[in-house]
């Protein structure tokens, strides 16, 4: 059994403060995106291990038990204890350290494919608590719609956002950007308490710039300039509205349908249109 997980752009992000437990509150959009992975499982009975794992596509650097499709199956396996062995295969296309949620994504979707391959009838809300187990973004894609997301990013709420009239535009400079350590470099004196994103995602387009911001967008921008260039860029040629995505490094510009996009970037770049 295949599926294919989508990456997500965040629109607008606001740290609202620092939580006991050691995450942070946050106020943010995430919107699917249209670029994929691969995830498929099959059953493998005469496996001496109760997984095997294996990936083609981009390299993932680190510890292969550290990868959250397998903690997504070791997860599950818990409470079903009776789920038999498995291959799993992972495609990897979604640039990683991108701000884009590609490992939730996969992680997300493995419980997704165990729940159907080996009916587990495990529901919707069941499958939320497992995900956020696995990490505070995996939530949304169970959800996979338009959604207004606060506390750590697991309290969803689907909003009505269709960007498919636009051109959207993803840039990523293949600079992998470490979450926590973004968030070290976040000045606490400069959270805000609450953010006006779902008034201001209202506004017209071309007006969100003047509104919708991104909290990492100053740290990470000031410590990688070429991922603030990208946005820059954006900007002069045309685009209605654009922004770092989550903690970065991808940067994505959002355009009329029928603008004509000409860019040149470094051949290490990745870019993709949507």
């Amino acid at each position: 059994m295949v599926l294919f997980p989508n990456c997500k752009i965040n629109i607008g992000l606001t740290i609202t403060g620092k939580r006991d437990d050691g995450y942070h509150n946050m106020e943010t959009i995430f919107y699917p995106l249209a670029i994929k992975d691969a995830v498929e499982i099959i059953e493998h009975k005469d496996a001496e291990k109760d997984i095997v794992f294996s990936i083609t596509g981009k390299e993932i650097a680190g510890n292969e038990q550290d990868n959250l499709c397998i903690k997504a199956y070791r997860l599950l396996r818990q409470d079903f204890p009776k789920l038999p062995p498995v291959k799993i295969h992972l495609h990897k296309h979604i640039p990683m350290g991108a701000g884009l949620g590609g490992g939730s994504a996969d992680a997300s979707a493995i419980l997704i494919l165990l729940n159907k391959k080996f009916s587990l009838n495990i529901s919707k809300e069941k499958l939320l608590h497992y995900a956020l187990q696995l990490g505070s973004d995996c939530p949304f894609f169970i959800v996979n719609k338009p959604s207004f997301a606060t506390g750590r990013g697991e309290v969803l709420q689907p909003i009505k956002l269709n960007l498919s009239a636009y051109k959207i535009v993803l840039v990523n400079p293949r600079i992998h950007i470490n979450t926590k350590a973004a968030f070290a470099h976040l000045n606490p004196e400069k959270f805000s308490k609450v953010s006006q994103l779902l008034n201001d995602i209202q506004k017209d387009i071309f007006e969100w710039k003047k509104y919708i911001k991104n909290d990492f967008e100053t740290p990470v921008f000031t410590q990688h300039p070429e991922i603030e260039n990208i946005k820059k860029m954006f900007y002069d040629i045309g685009a209605a509205y654009s922004a770092m995505s989550g903690s970065g490094s991808s940067v994505y510009g959002i355009f009329k349908k029928d603008d004509i996009i000409n860019i040149k970037l470094p051949s290490h770049y990745f870019c993709q249109f949507i």
